[in-house]
Protein backbone atom coordinates (compact mmCIF):
# COMPACT_ATOMS: atom_id res chain seq x y z
CA UNK A 1 0.00 0.00 0.00
CA UNK A 2 1.57 3.28 -1.14
CA UNK A 3 0.71 6.23 1.06
CA UNK A 4 -0.26 4.05 4.01
CA UNK A 5 0.57 6.78 6.51
CA UNK A 6 -1.86 9.32 5.06
CA UNK A 7 -5.54 9.96 5.69
CA UNK A 8 -6.88 7.37 3.24
CA UNK A 9 -4.09 4.92 3.96
CA UNK A 10 -4.56 4.96 7.72
CA UNK A 11 -8.23 4.04 7.44
CA UNK A 12 -7.67 1.50 4.69
CA UNK A 13 -4.79 -0.39 6.28
CA UNK A 14 -6.68 -0.77 9.55
CA UNK A 15 -9.87 -1.88 7.83
CA UNK A 16 -7.97 -4.45 5.78
CA UNK A 17 -6.33 -5.87 8.90
CA UNK A 18 -9.68 -6.05 10.68
CA UNK A 19 -10.94 -7.98 7.67
CA UNK A 20 -8.17 -10.55 8.09
CA UNK A 21 -5.93 -9.41 5.22
CA UNK A 22 -2.13 -9.33 5.35
CA UNK A 23 -1.01 -5.73 4.82
CA UNK A 24 2.34 -4.30 3.76
CA UNK A 25 2.68 -0.53 4.10
CA UNK A 26 5.12 1.58 2.08
CA UNK A 27 5.86 5.29 2.32
CA UNK A 28 6.71 7.97 4.80
CA UNK A 29 6.30 6.90 8.44
CA UNK A 30 3.14 7.93 10.30
CA UNK A 31 3.43 9.94 13.54
CA UNK A 32 5.30 8.03 16.24
CA UNK A 33 7.27 5.83 13.82
CA UNK A 34 10.92 6.58 13.05
CA UNK A 35 12.42 6.40 9.57
CA UNK A 36 15.14 4.06 10.89
CA UNK A 37 12.64 1.26 11.40
CA UNK A 38 13.94 -2.02 9.87
CA UNK A 39 12.20 -2.86 6.60
CA UNK A 40 9.29 -5.24 6.93
CA UNK A 41 8.89 -5.02 10.71
CA UNK A 42 5.31 -5.06 11.95
CA UNK A 43 3.58 -2.35 13.95
CA UNK A 44 1.09 -2.90 16.78
CA UNK A 45 -1.68 -3.56 14.22
CA UNK A 46 0.34 -6.36 12.62
CA UNK A 47 1.13 -4.31 9.50
CA UNK A 48 4.58 -4.74 7.91
CA UNK A 49 6.15 -1.33 7.26
CA UNK A 50 8.69 -0.35 4.60
CA UNK A 51 9.86 3.26 4.92
CA UNK A 52 10.98 4.99 1.75
CA UNK A 53 10.22 7.09 -1.31
CA UNK A 54 8.09 5.47 -3.97
CA UNK A 55 10.57 6.42 -6.71
CA UNK A 56 13.07 3.97 -5.17
CA UNK A 57 12.47 0.94 -7.41
CA UNK A 58 14.64 -1.45 -5.39
CA UNK A 59 12.79 -0.79 -2.16
CA UNK A 60 9.47 -0.96 -3.93
CA UNK A 61 10.18 -4.36 -5.44
CA UNK A 62 11.17 -5.71 -2.00
CA UNK A 63 8.07 -4.22 -0.38
CA UNK A 64 5.78 -5.56 -3.10
CA UNK A 65 7.15 -9.09 -2.88
CA UNK A 66 4.31 -11.52 -2.20
CA UNK A 67 1.60 -8.87 -2.61
CA UNK A 68 -1.31 -9.65 -4.93
CA UNK A 69 -3.02 -6.24 -4.73
CA UNK A 70 -1.24 -2.88 -4.52
CA UNK A 71 -3.05 0.31 -3.51
CA UNK A 72 -1.67 3.57 -4.88
CA UNK A 73 -2.91 6.34 -2.57
CA UNK A 74 -0.10 8.86 -3.01
CA UNK A 75 -0.82 12.44 -4.07
CA UNK A 76 1.96 14.99 -3.93
CA UNK A 77 0.11 18.28 -3.76
CA UNK A 78 -3.30 19.96 -3.86
CA UNK A 79 -5.32 21.13 -6.88
CA UNK A 80 -4.81 24.79 -5.93
CA UNK A 81 -1.03 24.46 -5.56
CA UNK A 82 -0.36 22.16 -8.53
CA UNK A 83 -0.56 24.91 -11.18
CA UNK A 84 2.24 26.84 -9.46
CA UNK A 85 4.77 24.04 -10.14
CA UNK A 86 3.40 21.66 -12.81
CA UNK A 87 6.82 20.21 -13.73
CA UNK A 88 7.51 19.36 -10.11
CA UNK A 89 4.09 17.73 -9.82
CA UNK A 90 4.77 15.57 -12.89
CA UNK A 91 8.12 14.46 -11.46
CA UNK A 92 6.64 13.62 -8.08
CA UNK A 93 3.50 11.84 -9.23
CA UNK A 94 3.61 10.64 -12.83
CA UNK A 95 7.31 9.72 -13.07
CA UNK A 96 7.16 8.15 -9.62
CA UNK A 97 4.12 6.11 -10.61
CA UNK A 98 5.85 4.73 -13.69
CA UNK A 99 8.66 3.48 -11.45
CA UNK A 100 6.05 1.95 -9.17
CA UNK A 101 4.31 0.20 -12.08
CA UNK A 102 7.63 -1.26 -13.23
CA UNK A 103 8.20 -2.53 -9.70
CA UNK A 104 4.69 -3.97 -9.52
CA UNK A 105 5.21 -5.91 -12.75
CA UNK A 106 8.60 -7.17 -11.55
CA UNK A 107 7.11 -8.26 -8.22
CA UNK A 108 4.21 -10.15 -9.83
CA UNK A 109 1.43 -7.93 -8.45
CA UNK A 110 -1.93 -8.99 -9.88
CA UNK A 111 -3.96 -5.77 -9.48
CA UNK A 112 -3.29 -2.10 -8.79
CA UNK A 113 -6.02 0.06 -7.24
CA UNK A 114 -5.40 3.75 -7.87
CA UNK A 115 -7.15 6.68 -6.19
CA UNK A 116 -7.77 9.27 -8.87
CA UNK A 117 -9.70 12.52 -8.46
CA UNK A 118 -13.39 12.70 -9.23
CA UNK A 119 -13.27 16.37 -8.29
CA UNK A 120 -10.65 17.48 -10.85
CA UNK A 121 -10.25 15.09 -13.82
CA UNK A 122 -13.57 16.06 -15.43
CA UNK A 123 -13.04 19.82 -15.42
CA UNK A 124 -16.04 22.06 -16.11
CA UNK A 125 -19.16 20.14 -17.20
CA UNK A 126 -22.44 21.50 -18.52
CA UNK A 127 -24.62 18.84 -16.88
CA UNK A 128 -24.74 16.82 -13.69
CA UNK A 129 -24.25 14.22 -12.35
CA UNK A 130 -20.98 13.32 -14.07
CA UNK A 131 -20.58 9.78 -15.36
CA UNK A 132 -17.28 8.06 -16.10
CA UNK A 133 -17.68 8.46 -19.87
CA UNK A 134 -18.02 12.27 -19.69
CA UNK A 135 -15.22 14.38 -21.25
CA UNK A 136 -12.08 14.80 -19.14
CA UNK A 137 -10.69 18.34 -19.44
CA UNK A 138 -8.99 19.23 -16.14
CA UNK A 139 -8.29 22.89 -15.38
CA UNK A 140 -5.47 22.16 -12.92
CA UNK A 141 -2.21 20.25 -13.17
CA UNK A 142 -3.31 17.99 -10.33
CA UNK A 143 -6.19 16.63 -12.40
CA UNK A 144 -4.05 16.29 -15.52
CA UNK A 145 -1.51 14.18 -13.63
CA UNK A 146 -4.20 11.95 -12.14
CA UNK A 147 -5.57 11.40 -15.63
CA UNK A 148 -2.08 10.66 -16.98
CA UNK A 149 -1.62 7.96 -14.35
CA UNK A 150 -4.95 6.42 -15.35
CA UNK A 151 -3.64 6.21 -18.93
CA UNK A 152 -0.37 4.60 -17.82
CA UNK A 153 -2.34 1.99 -15.91
CA UNK A 154 -4.20 1.16 -19.12
CA UNK A 155 -0.85 0.98 -20.96
CA UNK A 156 0.66 -1.43 -18.42
CA UNK A 157 -2.47 -3.56 -18.64
CA UNK A 158 -2.02 -3.69 -22.41
CA UNK A 159 1.74 -4.35 -22.30
CA UNK A 160 2.05 -6.57 -19.24
CA UNK A 161 -1.42 -7.81 -18.36
CA UNK A 162 -1.40 -5.85 -15.08
CA UNK A 163 -4.99 -5.66 -13.84
CA UNK A 164 -6.09 -2.35 -12.39
CA UNK A 165 -9.00 -0.39 -10.98
CA UNK A 166 -9.22 3.40 -10.91
CA UNK A 167 -11.47 4.98 -8.31
CA UNK A 168 -12.30 8.59 -9.13
CA UNK A 169 -13.03 9.65 -5.58
CA UNK A 170 -15.01 12.86 -5.06
CA UNK A 171 -14.23 14.82 -1.85
CA UNK A 172 -13.40 12.42 0.99
CA UNK A 173 -13.57 13.62 4.57
CA UNK A 174 -13.86 12.32 8.09
CA UNK A 175 -12.06 11.51 11.31
CA UNK A 176 -8.29 11.76 11.07
CA UNK A 177 -8.21 14.25 8.20
CA UNK A 178 -5.93 17.16 9.06
CA UNK A 179 -6.91 20.60 7.82
CA UNK A 180 -4.62 21.84 5.07
CA UNK A 181 -4.46 25.05 3.13
CA UNK A 182 -6.76 25.26 0.11
CA UNK A 183 -8.16 21.73 0.33
CA UNK A 184 -10.43 19.59 2.48
CA UNK A 185 -13.13 22.11 3.30
CA UNK A 186 -14.93 19.87 5.82
CA UNK A 187 -11.71 19.29 7.78
CA UNK A 188 -10.81 22.99 7.51
CA UNK A 189 -14.23 24.03 8.82
CA UNK A 190 -14.16 21.40 11.58
CA UNK A 191 -10.74 22.56 12.78
CA UNK A 192 -11.79 26.21 12.65
CA UNK A 193 -15.02 25.55 14.51
CA UNK A 194 -13.23 23.51 17.17
CA UNK A 195 -10.74 26.34 17.76
CA UNK A 196 -13.20 29.22 17.61
CA UNK A 197 -11.80 30.53 14.32
CA UNK A 198 -13.69 31.87 11.28
CA UNK A 199 -14.67 29.57 8.42
CA UNK A 200 -12.61 30.69 5.41
CA UNK A 201 -14.75 30.54 2.26
CA UNK A 202 -13.22 31.02 -1.19
CA UNK A 203 -15.64 32.97 -3.39
CA UNK A 204 -19.30 33.37 -2.48
CA UNK A 205 -19.75 29.83 -1.14
CA UNK A 206 -21.83 28.64 -4.11
CA UNK A 207 -19.26 26.10 -5.35
CA UNK A 208 -20.80 22.62 -5.22
CA UNK A 209 -18.94 19.42 -4.42
CA UNK A 210 -19.76 15.77 -3.81
CA UNK A 211 -18.64 14.92 -0.26
CA UNK A 212 -18.16 11.29 0.77
CA UNK A 213 -17.21 9.96 4.21
CA UNK A 214 -13.92 8.13 4.66
CA UNK A 215 -15.65 4.95 5.88
CA UNK A 216 -17.53 4.74 2.59
CA UNK A 217 -14.36 5.41 0.57
CA UNK A 218 -12.55 2.68 2.52
CA UNK A 219 -15.33 0.20 1.77
CA UNK A 220 -15.09 1.04 -1.93
CA UNK A 221 -11.31 0.58 -1.93
CA UNK A 222 -11.62 -2.84 -0.32
CA UNK A 223 -14.21 -3.87 -2.89
CA UNK A 224 -12.00 -2.63 -5.72
CA UNK A 225 -9.17 -4.83 -4.48
CA UNK A 226 -11.20 -7.95 -3.79
CA UNK A 227 -13.91 -8.20 -6.48
CA UNK A 228 -12.82 -11.23 -8.54
CA UNK A 229 -13.46 -9.73 -11.97
CA UNK A 230 -14.00 -6.09 -12.93
CA UNK A 231 -16.53 -5.38 -15.65
CA UNK A 232 -15.30 -1.76 -15.71
CA UNK A 233 -11.96 -0.40 -14.50
CA UNK A 234 -12.72 3.33 -14.02
CA UNK A 235 -15.32 3.96 -11.33
CA UNK A 236 -16.69 7.08 -9.64
CA UNK A 237 -16.89 7.07 -5.85
CA UNK A 238 -18.98 9.77 -4.18
CA UNK A 239 -22.27 10.40 -2.46
CA UNK A 240 -24.10 11.12 -5.70
CA UNK A 241 -25.33 14.37 -4.13
CA UNK A 242 -24.06 17.93 -4.42
CA UNK A 243 -23.61 20.39 -1.56
CA UNK A 244 -22.38 23.95 -1.68
CA UNK A 245 -19.68 25.34 0.60
CA UNK A 246 -22.44 27.26 2.37
CA UNK A 247 -24.25 23.95 2.94
CA UNK A 248 -21.08 22.63 4.57
CA UNK A 249 -20.90 25.73 6.77
CA UNK A 250 -24.52 25.25 7.81
CA UNK A 251 -23.92 21.59 8.69
CA UNK A 252 -20.82 22.52 10.70
CA UNK A 253 -22.79 25.13 12.64
CA UNK A 254 -25.35 22.44 13.47
CA UNK A 255 -22.58 20.10 14.61
CA UNK A 256 -20.96 22.80 16.77
CA UNK A 257 -24.28 23.94 18.17
CA UNK A 258 -23.52 27.63 17.71
CA UNK A 259 -23.19 30.29 14.96
CA UNK A 260 -19.82 30.38 13.20
CA UNK A 261 -18.20 33.46 11.68
CA UNK A 262 -17.70 33.22 7.91
CA UNK A 263 -14.65 34.86 6.31
CA UNK A 264 -15.19 35.25 2.56
CA UNK A 265 -12.08 35.40 0.36
CA UNK A 266 -11.68 35.96 -3.42
CA UNK A 267 -12.55 32.96 -5.58
CA UNK A 268 -9.83 30.74 -7.08
CA UNK A 269 -9.43 30.00 -10.81
CA UNK A 270 -8.78 26.28 -10.20
CA UNK A 271 -12.18 25.72 -8.62
CA UNK A 272 -14.67 23.99 -10.91
CA UNK A 273 -18.15 25.49 -10.25
CA UNK A 274 -19.89 22.17 -9.57
CA UNK A 275 -18.96 18.49 -9.29
CA UNK A 276 -21.50 15.77 -8.52
CA UNK A 277 -20.61 12.22 -9.50
CA UNK A 278 -22.87 9.58 -10.99
CA UNK A 279 -22.20 6.46 -8.88
CA UNK A 280 -24.36 4.04 -10.85
CA UNK A 281 -21.31 2.09 -12.04
CA UNK A 282 -19.99 1.71 -8.48
CA UNK A 283 -23.31 0.24 -7.38
CA UNK A 284 -23.26 -2.23 -10.27
CA UNK A 285 -19.58 -3.24 -10.52
CA UNK A 286 -18.50 -3.03 -6.87
CA UNK A 287 -21.91 -3.61 -5.27
CA UNK A 288 -21.11 -0.50 -3.23
CA UNK A 289 -23.11 2.50 -2.10
CA UNK A 290 -22.47 5.22 0.52
CA UNK A 291 -23.81 4.41 3.99
CA UNK A 292 -22.84 7.28 6.33
CA UNK A 293 -25.51 10.04 6.45
CA UNK A 294 -24.29 13.58 5.68
CA UNK A 295 -25.13 15.29 8.98
CA UNK A 296 -23.78 12.39 11.02
CA UNK A 297 -20.55 12.42 9.00
CA UNK A 298 -20.01 16.16 9.52
CA UNK A 299 -20.74 15.85 13.23
CA UNK A 300 -18.16 13.06 13.53
CA UNK A 301 -15.57 15.22 11.76
CA UNK A 302 -16.28 18.11 14.11
CA UNK A 303 -16.03 15.94 17.22
CA UNK A 304 -12.72 14.53 16.04
CA UNK A 305 -11.15 17.99 15.79
CA UNK A 306 -12.77 19.13 19.03
CA UNK A 307 -11.60 16.10 21.01
CA UNK A 308 -8.14 15.62 19.50
CA UNK A 309 -7.01 19.25 19.40
CA UNK A 310 -5.90 19.01 15.77
CA UNK A 311 -4.79 22.54 14.80
CA UNK A 312 -6.00 24.25 11.66
CA UNK A 313 -3.33 25.23 9.13
CA UNK A 314 -3.31 29.05 8.68
CA UNK A 315 -4.68 30.33 5.40
CA UNK A 316 -2.48 32.95 3.70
Amino acid sequence: MLGAGGFLGTHLRRALRLGGHEVTAFGHPPPGMTSERPAGTADTDGIAWHIGDFTDRGRLVRALGGCTVAYHLIGSTSPARSNAAPAEDVADTVIGTIAFLDAAVAAGVKRVVFVSSGGTVYGVQNRLPIAEDFPTDPICAYGINKLAIEKYLHLYHHLHGLDYCVLRVANPFGEGQVSRRQQGVVAAFAAAAAHGEPLVIWGDGSIVRDYVHIDDVTAALIQAGTVPALAERVINIGSGEGRSVLDVADAMEAAAGRPLVRDFRPGRPVDVPAVVLDITRARRVLEWSPQVPWREAVARAYRFHRDHAVPAVPVP
